[in-house]
């Protein structure tokens, strides 16, 4: 979209290793939604049915001001019709949040606020994690974590499809987007009544969009994912595909409200299930940190008596210099 000719809040969070290409998010944005959410906490990927309500609760007045602070100074420097791309991975946790500010913001100058969402395969963002985070981990932990991210994912779908119905919006398969750019953003844009500009060839995005990022496989074959899970998440990716050409299609909305009903049912049996087994951890987990704490205090003790021993020395080196001093005498 920034090389359609739209714009992203500058500085931008630095492309690294995992991301050389970068990865055009505003560095304000992110921080604003990391140091919030994380301390909630909320998880960039969450698999609670109710972590975009969690995350909602802890909305202050203080935040929305700050928020809308920044995007009255961000559109204050853009032309009319100027389309500004803000692209945050933890956004759809608090896009009810967002669209309170912009309603707000709108008051004074012409603003509105549409969503375009990526739909990549759940196989693929596993894939991709696993790739990222799980590397050199045990099979017990990468089946908890496909797992968890196989949900999670399903939760996202279902709480960024709620979330902004009624606003205008579009979705774009992944892999549409990688055979053919020019089709999907055209799709997109048209929906979401915004110019592309001219795609003739040579265009900046040819270089950019490649079959290459596509390293990701969307079979189920080598995860490790229960099967009720992953023919739920199957049934989610199926409905979410019918919002690419029709996005308020209601008969997808209503199939992935089903859904959403069904993992949240499934959600709080799993969390029954496992509630011994969730207490356990959180029992290891205080001793980990009641032991770091005993060293860190017992530590603490040390340079205590270290420090008091010194300002005895001191004192005593200072009462001796004291008492030594040389008298005069006439001549």
């Amino acid at each position: 979209m920034k090389r359609l000719g739209m714009h992203v809040p500058q500085p931008e969070v630095e492309a690294d290793e995992r991301n050389p290409r970068g990865y055009y998010e505003p560095l304000w944005v992110a921080d604003f939604h990391k140091q919030w959410l994380e301390d909630v906490p909320v998880r960039t990927i969450d698999t609670r049915p109710d972590a975009d309500e969690v995350a909602m609760a802890t909305v202050t007045p203080e935040r929305e001001e700050t928020l809308r602070a920044w995007l009255v100074a961000e559109l204050a420097g853009r032309a009319d019709g100027d389309v500004v791309v803000v692209k945050e991975t933890r956004a759809y946790w608090v896009y009810r949040f967002w669209e309170r500010v912009v309603a707000a913001v709108g008051a004074d100058v012409e603003v509105r606020l549409a969503s375009l969402t990526m739909l990549r395969h759940p196989t693929q963002v596993v894939r991709s994690r696993d790739s990222a985070y799980l590397s050199g981990r045990s099979d017990a932990v990468r089946l908890q974590r496909e797992t968890a991210n196989v949900a999670a994912w399903m939760n996202s779908v279902f709480v960024t499809e709620r979330a902004t119905r009624g606003n205008p919006r579009a979705f774009v398969p992944y892999v549409d987007l990688i055979g053919d750019w020019r089709a999907a953003m055209t799709r997109a844009c048209g929906q979401l009544g915004v110019e592309t500009g001219d795609l003739t060839a040579p265009h900046a995005v040819d270089d950019f969009v490649t079959t290459s990022l596509n390293r990701s496989s969307d079979t189920w074959e080598g995860l490790t994912v229960p099967d009720g899970l992953r023919d739920l998440a199957e049934q989610t990716w199926a409905a979410a595909q019918r919002l690419v050409v029709e996005p308020g299609d209601r008969d997808a909305t209503a199939t992935l409200d089903a859904l959403q009903a069904e993992y949240a049912e499934l959600h709080t049996a799993a969390a029954a299930i496992a509630v011994d087994d969730t207490a356990a951890q959180v029992r290891d987990t205080r001793r980990r940190i009641e032991g770091r704490l005993d060293k860190k205090n017992a530590r603490i003790s040390q340079l205590r008596g270290t420090v008091e021993e010194l300002r005895a020395r001191v004192a005593e080196l200072e009462g001796t210099a004291g008492s030594t001093g040389s008298t005069g005498t006439g001549g």
